[in-house]
């Protein structure tokens, strides 16, 4: 089985996808880049003539040519190029957020049916989380820190739906449970959208998240800190690094790791700490490889519509909360 891939968006996101389009099809002979578009014809006819494909016209031309349509576009424009491609009967991956409003990234679930439609929360593919895979999580308290310097690309949205909704979709696949109450605070500095925000939201098995994100930072800092009962667990998404730290019983076998003996409560302990091999993964490249395979096998993908509608309505509350804090304030 063949699969014809194309992307829709030429811009700064759209330009890597192809380039991991192409060297996927020389890794693995059932994917093909099939063309690209971009309502800038000349972006998608450079972008074309340098990867050797076919800038199409238009998206009804392109969706009619291709088994698999990647939106790499501006978030208000998701709705409705995602929906001619399901309509057409066209496997899609959305770049995140999902749409601009949750009442049209419902429309899209309900319209899917049988078609696999993946989110691109590209973290979940870091190298950092998934280097975790083998111990397990049950989180009770998270903090994250997610701090960028400001670039107009993304700030069409909040910087709750630009880079927060990263950590959310992440925390809620860790926790596992509905969420009970969410608090934030949030302004604009630069844009007419919310700049730098924080959230904490409880859930209703016991964990909280304080989350923090900013696109007017001076510096860089993507982290996820995870506490649970005996283990403190840091994600450092820049660098591609995790680090493990568990207190255990005093006969535990720590084998080659570092270990520090503690004593407490009358009681001695080992502290041990590790640091999980973390693969050198492109994660992007990895996330569209993930997506193919669940076209070419028939099974959900590790990001699903859902879980991006779930990521979104929890963003979509927290940017509620900062508008009533920020109305309070105003009529104080």
């Amino acid at each position: 089985m063949e699969i014809k891939a194309a992307i829709i968006g030429c811009g700064h996101l759209g330009r890597l996808h192809v380039k991991n389009i192409k060297e996927l099809e020389k890794e693995f002979g059932y994917i093909k880049l099939a063309g690209v578009f971009d309502i800038d014809i000349d972006k998608a006819s450079g972008l074309a003539r340098e990867y050797s494909t076919v800038a199409y016209s238009s998206v009804d031309e392109l969706l009619n040519n291709t088994d698999a349509a990647l939106i790499v576009t501006p978030t208000p424009t998701h709705y409705d190029i995602a929906l001619k491609a399901l309509q057409n009967r066209v496997h899609t991956f959305i770049e995140k957020p999902v749409t601009d409003s949750l009442e049209n990234a419902k429309k899209l679930l309900e319209l899917s049916g049988d078609l696999i439609v993946q989110v691109g929360h590209i973290e979940r593919f870091n190298p950092a989380l998934l280097a975790l895979d083998a111990y397990e999580l049950k989180p009770l308290f998270i903090e994250t820190h997610r701090l960028s310097q400001f670039n107009p690309r993304g700030a069409d949205v909040s910087v709750i739906h630009d880079l927060m909704i990263h950590d959310i979709d992440i925390i809620l696949n860790l926790v596992k449970s509905p969420v009970k109450n969410i608090s934030a605070n949030g302004v604009g500095v630069l844009t007419g959208n919310i700049d730098i925000a924080n959230a904490r939201i409880s859930f209703e098995n016991g964990c909280v998240a304080n989350i923090t994100a900013s696109r007017i930072s001076q510096k860089q800092m993507r982290k996820m800190r995870i506490f649970q009962k005996s283990a403190y667990i840091s994600v450092d998404f820049l660098k591609s690094s995790s680090e493990v730290i568990r207190i255990n019983d005093a006969d535990f076998d720590t084998g080659s790791l570092m270990a520090i003996p503690v004593e407490f409560d009358e009681k001695k302990y080992k502290i041990t700490f590790e640091q999980p091999r973390c693969n050198d993964t492109n994660a992007m490249k990895y996330e569209q490889k993930l997506f193919f395979d669940c076209i070419l096998n028939n099974k959900q993908p590790v990001v699903t519509l859902k879980n991006g509608i779930d990521a979104l309505e929890v963003a979509s509350e927290i940017m509620r909360e900062i508008d009533d804090s920020i109305v309070n304030i105003g009529n104080k």
